[in-house]
C-alpha cells in the first residue's frame, strides 16, 4: 500500500455546500493519522460560498493543531479559456497555496482546446500549485498539453478521489485518470491524490485513487503524498510551519 499522509482539498461550513467546520476537518485527519490538512474552501465566484474577506485572516489560525500540520489555501475558480481566477493577487499572495479547478457554475464549457487553454493558462499563475480535477469529460482537455504544461510548470495535478465515487457528477474520471496518468509517467509530472472532502468523515478518503494508483502500478516517486518533503517544492511556504 502506498504511503498516504495528507490531504490538501477540503472544504469547512464556508463553502456553503460543505457540513463540517475546520476544527472538526482537522480533527477527523488527527484521527485517521495524517501528518498534513490543507483546507481549500471554493473562491467567491462559487454560488454559496464565502466573501473574499473569509482568505484575508488565515494568520490567526494555528498551523499545528491536533498534532498536525495545517494549511490554509483556496480552490479557485477557472473562469475563462485564459486561465483566470477568482481571487485577486493581494489575497493570493498571503495563501500557503491554491487549487484552481473548472466547476460548472462558474466556467462556460469550451471547445477541448478552449478547455485545456484554460487549465494551462491557470497553471502559468506562480500562484496555482496544484489543478484540481481534470478528470471530467464535460469539459475535455488534451492530457498530453496538460500534462506536459504541469511538468513545465512545476504544478502538481490532482487524482481526485471524490471524482471516481459511483454518485459523482463527473463524468469518465476513470478513464481519463488512465490517460492522464500514463502521460504523468512519460513525462514525469508529479500528482497528489485528494479527498475533497466536504464532510469530516471523507477527510484523508483517498481510497478509490490509491486503488487505481496500484492497480497501474503507478510509480510511488511521482505520488506527493507520501512525503513532506516530496511536497515542498510544490508549496514552499510550508517549511514555515515545520
Amino acid at each position: 500500500m502506498m504511503k498516504d499522509i495528507m490531504d490538501l482539498h477540503t472544504h469547512t461550513v464556508a463553502s456553503g455546500h460543505a457540513y463540517s467546520t475546520l476544527y472538526e476537518m482537522v480533527r477527523s485527519a488527527s484521527e485517521k493519522g495524517l501528518a498534513l490538512m490543507g483546507s481549500t474552501d471554493h473562491a467567491p465566484k462559487m454560488p454559496g460560498t464565502c466573501n473574499e474577506f473569509y482568505f484575508i485572516n488565515f494568520k490567526v489560525i494555528p498551523r499545528t493543531l491536533f498534532g498536525i500540520h495545517i494549511l490554509m489555501g483556496a480552490e479557485l475558480n477557472i473562469l475563462d479559456y485564459t486561465g483566470r481566477i477568482d481571487l485577486r493577487e493581494g489575497i493570493l499572495q498571503n495563501l500557503d497555496y491554491t487549487i484552481a479547478s473548472i466547476h460548472e457554475p462558474c466556467y462556460k464549457n469550451g471547445t477541448m482546446a478552449q478547455n485545456t487553454s484554460a487549465c494551462v493558462g491557470a497553471m502559468e499563475n506562480p500562484y496555482v500549485k496544484i489543478i484540481g480535477h481534470p478528470d471530467d469529460s464535460r469539459f475535455p482537455i488534451d492530457y498530453d498539453t496538460l500534462v506536459a504544461a504541469a511538468a513545465k510548470n512545476h504544478t502538481l495535478l490532482e487524482v481526485n478521489s471524490s471524482s471516481l465515487h459511483p454518485l459523482s457528477p463527473r463524468k469518465n474520471a476513470r478513464e481519463n485518470y488512465m490517460v492522464m496518468l500514463d502521460l504523468c509517467r512519460r513525462y514525469g509530472a508529479s500528482v497528489i491524490i485528494n479527498s475533497d472532502a466536504h464532510i469530516e468523515a471523507d477527510v484523508g478518503n483517498h481510497a478509490r485513487a490509491l486503488e487505481l494508483l496500484e492497480e497501474i502500478s503507478f510509480p510511488e516517486e511521482l505520488v506527493v503524498n507520501s512525503s513532506i518533503d516530496r511536497l515542498l517544492p510544490y508549496i514552499p511556504k510550508l517549511e514555515a510551519y515545520l
